[in-house]
């Protein structure tokens, strides 16, 4: 299925060296009326959907990531956006808007993808069953199970419909991270799979903040050996 993704790249005065979090509460703040940038109708109320505006911060430049509707929300405030107040003020120098149509689904081919920023794969209920997992190898199969969930639960919620098996393979380092105050296991790496999907998806727990960013290596070469 045909998804349009915009990427709206925010060049600053100065290094942006501080969360995803921080850059969505700002946006979010700024333009209240538009849900798709906060996720909640009101303090109580929350949209409980694939966030279809991620947040992130690569190598201290922010920008956001627009799916569908997203991509038109994010085109919108594009103008608007002057500055950002986070625990500093960074001035905007420079913003690039780059739009891309991608078809997700399985292929014949297979895709290599590097995990920019950690994946929160864990709950609180496979969080135990991943600690009791005495085996790396099965412990592997265990993340690669919920690495596929997470690209259907992600597919789901665009609307797109997997025809054929998601096959998956891949190279995982844990990592301690803090996610609303918590620390928690995540993990970074890299993954190749059958499933074509957007540079700069997010997959897994707290995309919308950042976690959980993909893209491809575009030097992989497909071996046929998955």
């Amino acid at each position: 299925m045909q998804i349009n993704t915009a990427t709206l790249t925010l060049k600053t005065d100065k290094p942006v060296n501080e969360t995803p979090t921080k850059l969505r509460g700002y946006i979010g703040s700024q333009f209240k009326e538009n849900i798709l940038l906060h996720n909640h109708y009101d303090h109580e109320i929350y949209l409980y959907t694939y966030p279809l505006v991620q947040y992130g911060i690569i190598e201290g430049q922010p920008y956001l990531f627009g799916l569908e509707e997203g991509v038109d929300v994010i085109t919108q405030i594009s103008s608007k956006i002057k500055e950002l107040q986070l625990n500093k003020t960074y001035t905007i120098t420079e913003k690039l808007l780059h739009e891309k149509t991608y078809d997700i689904n399985t292929t014949p081919q297979k895709y290599k993808y590097k995990i920019i920023t950690p994946w929160l794969a864990l709950n609180t209920k496979n969080y135990h069953k991943y600690k009791q997992i005495t085996s790396q190898r099965d412990k592997k199969i265990f993340l690669n199970n919920i690495l596929i969930g997470n690209i259907l639960s992600m597919c789901k919620g665009l609307g797109i419909i997997i025809n054929h098996r998601i096959k998956l393979s891949s190279y995982l380092n844990p990592v301690t991270i803090k996610y609303k105050s918590v620390l928690m296991t995540a993990f970074t790496g890299e993954f190749i799979t059958n499933c074509n999907l957007p540079d700069y998806i997010g997959l897994g727990k707290g995309v919308s903040h950042g976690f959980g960013t993909i893209i491809r290596d575009q030097e992989y070469v497909d071996d046929n050996n998955l």
